[in-house]
């Protein structure tokens, strides 16, 4: 059984969703230490003024540090997701899909939650069923009963959950230790983002924005965007 151990993230891009594909059991990490400047609460848009940063601002000043991510409250005293939702409809209303998606998305918008990790958790399974992405079981990691470190609590999951095959993203080769998944019985592999171009309203192409780009121009076809299967 294939299984996949991913941070929450905020509107992420398509090879986060690539790996739901190939999850049976798509685990969200949700309970490691809140990076401040990764992805967990922010991402980029492509804009005819070039690329543009999307941030939900979160409680800070020493609030974040040290604590896991399911723990990080969203900051309410400032109108983010009226922001993001005006930022998106500027951006994209005359993308070929934009209505499509509209609906689902505003409704996320218009959802005052307390933890970013429920917002970004809920609105990433949205938009993976919007693109025909379903795995077996998604989890989340604080719903496990764990006490080991880096890659022996990447192992004491994946057995949790009765896992035989592990997906990683590329970079993770630096620090896991592919000697401990043998010997647990675990496969092991690492994700190749080779990815073809699809249409985008403002060139120059670039393929490392947020999946929302992808599927306000692909609509339909974005999942053989982001399994390359495509003919173009």
């Amino acid at each position: 059984m294939n299984a996949v151990i991913l941070q929450p993230s905020y509107i992420p891009w398509r090879g986060y969703f690539h790996q739901i594909y190939k999850a049976d059991v798509f685990v969200f990490y949700d309970d490691v230490q809140y990076d401040k400047h990764g992805w967990r609460n922010r991402n980029q848009i492509k804009t005819s003024q070039g690329k543009q940063w999307l941030t939900i601002p979160v409680h800070s000043r020493g609030a974040t540090e040290g604590i896991p991510i399911k723990d990080v409250r969203i900051d309410w005293n400032k109108p983010w997701n009226k922001n993001h939702w005006k930022a998106l409809t500027y951006a994209y209303a005359r993308a070929p899909f934009f209505r499509r998606y509209a609906p689902l998305l505003e409704a996320f918008y218009d959802r005052q939650d307390e933890f970013l990790a429920d917002f970004t958790v809920d609105l990433t399974v949205a938009l993976a069923g919007e693109v025909g992405i379903a795995p077996r079981r998604y989890m989340r990691s604080s719903e496990m009963a764990l006490n080991g470190r880096k890659t022996d609590r990447l192992i004491q999951i994946l057995e949790q959950v009765g896992a035989t095959h592990y997906i990683s993203g590329p970079s993770a080769a630096d620090y896991i230790a592919a000697d401990k998944f043998a010997a647990a019985g675990i496969a092991l592999e690492y994700m190749t983002y080779d990815y073809p171009e699809y249409p985008q309203l403002y060139p120059p192409y670039d393929p490392q924005v947020s999946i929302l780009d992808l599927m306000f121009m692909s609509g339909e076809r974005a999942l053989d965007y982001i399994l390359g299967t495509t003919d173009e």
